[in-house]
């Protein structure tokens, strides 16, 4: 063993004088400092192995990487333009008009024939498909009621008054909303009674009538008078709060990273399932560090809820589709917006709509940016299903295109092929 220089062992003798008394010498105190000094290296190195198998983050990264925790979700504020949004007769009847299949214009269309239970509350489709071919990927629905605005371009500002535009959709149920006025009355007479008050009169209501609907029923519609109107409005508007409030309790589940983050968060050391392999980390340090995805695709729901272009190409054989740019006239012409008179509540709750950006360059072919929850098992991807996989999603924001209208938000990212199946790796974890 090699001897410590003159300088160091004198130092010791200060600090362990009683022990020089004891050995009754130098030398054998010498022998004793090395003795110690070995044991503490050999403790050393054991630590040093131990904690080879655990992750090593920075205080930045894993502050980072709790905040992606679902354990971090804050509870969910209440709603209130919807009074109902949290009784639970509301949320039952909404359960119930959620499955319902006479909810369309045929009767084969429920909320739940794109919204499937087993598929994530959505269908698996590159379009949704309800009466006929949608031009958009549905959503999922899980945590849907934490977001300011809803559908791929934001076109509605609450969650009651988006439940209500695929009721009306040509493409999805195909209904008009006196039929479905009448339809609540007759069935559900009694129930929506006891939830929203009475029901009006409807004997001099037309059986088919929408501002929306063909060109029959929009002549119905308007050989109606006000109150006629609003009384089917505000059913219609009650049938929204329904199927909002049921939609409420649909959340997310737990995945592994969740598990992950806990640990990492508590300063432990992940067990079981919760351990992610080198290549699921590596994943994970290039998502929320070189690879930027985390910039969009942040916090428990993995979505900042906001709108962008990123270069996403268009589908060859569907109408033109602009995103956010155009849907602003769409939300602001609304009448069930949260400024329009079938809000409950005052219009305190409405400084989304009041302050929403409504002319920037940035909005064409903008689209909300997509919760990464379990988006291993809902292929394929983007707004329209452009993409089939992950990796294919990986590629493009690794190439980042230009844009075909607007300017895109991304830019090229030198990932090699390793560090591409690394990103997927580590999205495959956000499955429970």
């Amino acid at each position: 063993m090699r001897r410590f220089p003159a300088q160091f062992q004198e130092k010791c003798v200060a600090v362990f004088r009683p022990e020089l008394r004891r050995n009754k010498g130098l030398e054998r105190f010498r022998v004793s400092v090395r003795n110690a000094l070995g044991i503490a290296l050999v403790l050393l190195l054991a630590a040093v192995v131990a904690g080879c198998g655990r992750p090593q983050f920075s205080e930045a990264e894993k502050r980072t990487i709790a905040s992606l925790a679902l354990s971090a979700l804050p509870p969910l504020k209440s709603d209130t333009t919807n009074h109902y949004a949290d009784d639970p007769g509301a949320a039952a009847l909404g359960a119930t008009l959620f499955f319902d299949f006479s909810l369309s214009r045929n009767g084969t269309v429920a909320c739940s024939t794109c919204h499937q239970i087993g598929q994530q509350f959505q269908d698996g489709l590159p379009q949704g498909m309800g009466v006929g071919r949608t031009n958009r990927r549905t959503q999922s629905l899980a945590g849907v009621a934490y977001s300011p605005w809803l559908f791929w371009d934001g076109r509605r500002d609450s969650l009651w008054a988006q439940a209500l535009v695929p009721l009306e959709n040509p493409l999805e149920q195909a209904g008009n909303r006196a039929a479905y006025a009448r339809y609540v009355k007759a069935r559900f007479g009694e129930r929506y009674e006891r939830i929203f008050g009475s029901l009006p009169d409807f004997s001099n209501v037309p059986t088919n009538a929408s501002p929306l609907g063909s060109a029959t029923e929009q002549a119905a519609w308007n050989g109606m008078n006000d109150a006629q109107r609003d009384g089917i409005n505000r059913v219609f508007a009650n049938i929204g709060k329904a199927l909002a409030a049921f939609q409420r309790s649909i959340n997310p589940k737990e995945a592994r990273f969740d598990r992950f983050a806990v640990a990492i968060a508590a300063g432990t050391e992940p067990k079981d399932d919760a351990v992610l392999s080198p290549e699921e980390i590596q994943g994970l340090k290039l998502f929320i560090g070189k690879a930027n995805c985390s910039t969009c695709h942040n916090g428990p729901l993995f979505t900042d809820h906001a709108f962008h272009n990123t270069g996403v190409p268009p589908v060859a054989d569907l109408p033109p589709d602009r995103g956010r740019v155009d849907a602003i006239a769409q939300v602001d012409a609304d009448p069930f917006n949260c400024l329009g008179p079938y809000r409950d509540g005052g219009p305190e709750a409405c400084g989304e709509l009041k302050f929403m950006v409504r002319d920037k360059p940035e909005l064409i072919r903008a689209y909300k940016t997509p919760s990464l929850r379990a988006v291993a098992g809902r292929p394929p991807y983007m707004h329209a299903g452009q993409f089939g996989s992950l990796g294919e999603v990986v590629a493009h924001y690794a190439k980042a295109p230009s844009s075909v209208e607007g300017i895109s938000e991304v830019h090229p990212l030198q990932l090699s092929e390793r560090e591409r199946e690394a990103l997927v790796a580590f999205l495959m974890t956000l499955s429970p």
